[in-house]
């Protein structure tokens, strides 16, 4: 880490070895906890938890250290991303200090946000991790898990060069894709969302699945409305970010 980037060591009992292949995703999630920031990161570095992550970021910017980044950490559970389900073998794992959903999702405090960008520069410094594979909990585990949430300020990384953000085409209302959906055009946005590298099957269908994985990607590239429909804004955003991605 540069001397700008001061990183506690509180190592944690829970990894692993990684499976052969490259590090090339940096997963970013939310503690989701009651209380003190003090407490998620005592059950990240307790055996009883069977969870870790590779950094913790307190709210006044203060970034600890459980797992070594050539080890393989606990943070993702089942997830799948571009075809690829162990994704704790593939990724980093950040936990940043956040009461998330359960605590009303309050905002992320200006020194942490500035405290993870230095951090994520650090970390895609001298791993192959391109901006369009810094993803959010919930991009690799739709409907199961809902951070860092729609207030992140994945912008605000974009503009220091970190991650994969396109401004959100405006909100408005019209045709639509949603559940009960069936046909060509159900399929043709699946394999949008696919192409992208979310887990889903291109079955033609909107059920369940298609919902939590559309709200998953509007949580994270189209936060102004979160509600699983693929209406034209959601559309236009993704197909925004495909453009330049290999």
């Amino acid at each position: 880490m540069n001397a700008r980037l001061t990183v506690e060591q509180r190592p944690s009992p829970n990894h692993g070895e990684r499976t052969p292949g490259p590090i090339d995703i940096l997963l970013l999630h939310y503690t989701g906890m009651p209380g003190r920031a003090e407490a998620a990161l005592r059950w990240l570095c307790s055996p009883k938890s069977q969870v870790s992550c590779h950094y913790f970021v307190f709210e006044d910017g203060r970034v600890v250290q459980l797992v070594p980044e050539d080890r393989r950490a606990w943070h993702a559970g089942a997830s799948l991303w571009a075809g690829e389900a162990d994704i704790n073998s593939r990724s980093i794992g950040i936990e940043i200090a956040n009461h998330g959903h359960p605590g009303g999702l309050p905002e992320y405090p200006d020194a942490q946000i500035e405290a993870l960008i230095a951090l994520c520069r650090e970390i895609v410094g001298h791993h192959p991790i391109p901006p369009h594979r810094i993803l959010a909990h919930s991009d690799v585990a739709p409907g199961r898990k809902l951070d860092p949430g729609e207030h992140f300020p994945w912008r605000r990384l974009a503009l220091a060069d970190i991650g994969h953000w396109v401004e959100p085409a405006d909100v408005e209302d019209g045709r639509s894709l949603r559940r009960g959906d069936a046909g060509p055009a159900t399929e043709a946005f699946q394999a949008m969302l696919a192409l992208y590298g979310y887990g889903l099957a291109l079955d033609g269908r909107f059920g369940p699945r298609t919902e939590d994985v559309v709200a998953a990607f509007q949580r994270h590239f189209r936060p102004a409305r979160v509600d699983g429909v693929a209406d034209r804004s959601t559309i236009r955003t993704l197909h925004r970010l495909l453009i330049p991605l290999p």
